[in-house]
Formats: C-alpha cells, sequence, structure tokens
C-alpha cells in the first residue's frame, strides 16, 4: 500500500516523539530518585522534584518530543500515529536496563521486537488523514452524539478515580494513576488533533484562531496535559518504570484508537481487510508489551540453589548452638543430628 505525504510526514515525526519520549521516562526517573532522597517523594503527594535539574531535563525531553508528536496529528490520522508510541516503549525499556539496572530479558526484548513488527504492519495499512478545511469541521464531530457520550463517560471515569480510588488504593494499585493519565489522554488527543490541524491551516494562510472552537480545544489540552503529567509522576515515582511505561501504552493506545473511531471515523473509507490487518498489528503490539510487563522481574530474585555453602553452614551451626540446651541427650551432650 502506497502511503500518502502526508502520512510519510507524520510517521518521521511520531518516529522522532518516540525517541524523545522515551528517554524522557528515564531521565525523570533519575530525577525523582534524587529528589525523593532529599525531600517528599512525588508517590506520597511531595513537589520536590520541581528543584531537580534531572527532573527538569526529563521534561524538556517530553516536551520536545510532544512537539513532534502534536505536529503528526497534523498530518497523519490518530490510527496511525498513536499506536507508534510503542517504539518510545523500546527506548525507555532499555534504557531503565543500562541507566536504571531495571532488567531487560530474553522475553522482553522478545516483546520489544514485537512491538516493531506491529507498529510496521499499522503503518504500512494506516487510513489516509480526512480532508479538512476549518477548524469548525472538527468542532461538528466533536459535538456529534456518539463522542459526546463518550467524552461524558471518561469525564465521570476520571473523577471517580481521583477523588475516590486515589485515596484508597493509587500507591498500591498502578491502575489507578494510569487509568486517570490514559482515560485524559484520549480525550487530549483529540483534542490536540484539533488545535494540530487549526495551527496548520493558520500557518497555510486561512486563521483558525478567529473562531472560539480553537480557544476552546486548546484550554482542553492545557487542562488535560496538567493533569495527566501530575499523576504521570505518582505512577513513575511509585512503582516500576518497566511497568508503567508498557501499560500507560497498552490503555492510552487503546482508548485513543477508540475516541479516534468515534470522533474522527477513521475506518470509514477502508475495506474489511485492511481493518482486520490493522487490528492484527495492535494485538501484536499488545502481546509485546505484555511480554516486557510479564517479564519484568525475571532472575531478580535469587534462587534458593544460589546461597553461598558457607552461609548455610554458618546459618545451621548457630541454631545448633542456640538450641543446645532444648536439644541434648541425657548425657548433657548436644543433640546427634547437630554433633553429625
Amino acid at each position: 500500500m502506497v502511503m500518502s505525504s502526508d502520512n510519510v510526514k507524520g510517521l518521521v515525526l511520531a518516529v522522532s516523539s518516540s525517541i524523545f519520549i522515551g528517554s524522557s521516562f528515564i531521565i525523570k526517573k533519575k530525577g525523582l530518585m534524587k529528589a525523593g532522597t532529599t525531600g517528599t517523594r512525588a508517590g506520597s503527594g511531595g513537589h520536590s522534584y520541581l528543584y531537580e535539574p534531572w527532573w527538569w531535563a526529563g521534561m524538556i525531553t517530553m516536551i520536545v518530543g510532544e512537539i513532534a508528536n502534536f505536529a503528526a496529528y497534523a498530518f497523519a490520522p490518530a490510527i496511525l500515529v498513536t499506536p507508534l508510541g510503542a517504539l518510545s516503549i523500546i527506548f525507555s525499556s532499555v534504557l531503565a536496563h543500562f541507566i536504571l539496572k531495571e532488567k531487560l530479558h530474553i522475553f522482553g526484548m522478545l516483546g520489544c521486537v514485537l512491538c516493531v513488527v506491529g507498529s510496521t504492519t499499522i503503518v504500512l495499512h494506516a487510513p489516509h488523514e480526512r480532508d479538512i478545511e476549518s477548524v469548525k469541521q472538527v468542532w461538528t464531530l466533536a459535538t456529534e452524539p456518539g463522542f459526546l457520550v463518550y467524552a461524558a463517560i471518561v469525564v465521570v471515569m476520571v473523577l471517580v478515580l481521583i477523588f475516590y480510588y486515589v485515596p484508597r488504593n493509587g500507591r498500591t494499585h498502578m491502575i489507578v494513576y494510569i487509568g486517570i493519565c490514559s482515560l485524559m489522554g484520549s480525550l487530549t488527543v483529540m483534542c490536540v488533533k484539533a488545535v494540530s490541524i487549526a495551527l496548520k491551516l493558520t500557518f497555510e494562510g486561512n486563521n483558525q484562531f478567529k473562531f472560539f472552537q480553537a480557544w476552546f480545544f486548546t484550554i482542553v489540552v492545557i487542562v488535560c496535559c496538567i493533569l495527566q503529567i501530575n499523576y504521570l509522576n505518582k505512577a513513575l515515582d511509585t512503582f516500576n518504570t518497566a511497568v508503567v511505561s508498557p501499560v500507560y501504552y497498552v490503555m492510552f493506545t487503546s482508548l485513543t484508537i477508540l475516541a479516534s473511531m468515534i470522533m474522527f471515523k477513521d475506518w470509514d473509507s477502508q475495506n474489511g481487510s485492511q481493518i482486520a490487518t490493522e487490528l492484527c498489528g495492535f494485538v501484536t503490539i499488545l502481546s509485546g508489551t505484555f511480554l516486557l510487563h510479564k517479564t519484568k522481574d525475571m532472575g531478580s530474585t535469587p534462587a534458593a540453589a544460589a546461597v553461598p555453602v558457607t552461609e548455610l553452614v554458618r546459618q545451621y551451626s548457630s541454631n545448633c548452638i542456640r538450641d543446645s540446651s532444648k536439644h541434648s541427650d541425657r548425657h548433657g551432650s548436644p543433640d546427634r543430628n547437630c554433633r553429625e
């Protein structure tokens, strides 16, 4: 299948975005770790990371990646751009292996390969971007009943997670923090796409910011991004980076594709074969992230046989000495088992 020039531009921008965002997870994690040694951890509600240069370096790297991602949505459909976020998982997992010493084992490497294969499949069969000549067209799509229902459900679920589940289960169940980020992320991407289209048309000479719709989408993007950054910091500081990245990716991508299908109707111009191929590519990516998740601790716990023999002898001898009074025979000598 021949890709359009706009899809190629979106592809290049999306890949660049994944490199920067994948690296930012590691840099921010180092900043959060350093900040946690001198102040209240972000997972406990602290904000000492705001004084840590490493965290700001990671934040700047993430902003660069998000700008590239932002631009990608102006040229390519969300169903092409969003799944390429799998590449950021590969970069963050590999860097976590070497820098943070969060081990990436053979099945994790296989997971990375599956992510690449799935992403390639989606890229080769992605639909073309629909022609949009005004931000008002995006507003019409966003105010259709189907998407309004989806947006209302997302807002209600986020509020329930923030006010009920975060105080009770936030530090023990990663899905709470990631759920907030992913749900809000799906709405953010739809608004980001609207703003990026408005900017693209404006740069072409057709000013879109004279319409209130462009400013409304911009405000929603800012609010949602602040909310996501806050809870993503909590997730990164509380849980293993090698787990946060893939789980966040799976939930975020799934919900974003769902939102895009409802709002932009990306699959209307494709046949069943193309849709099935894209779904297979997405399932392949999910399989890769599942492997990364399930093998994160493989080999991290030493086997019992790996305990030095001298340590076992020392422990056994000390137990015998401690309990000799309890296990002595009638002549007052230590128990036969200990002597042997």
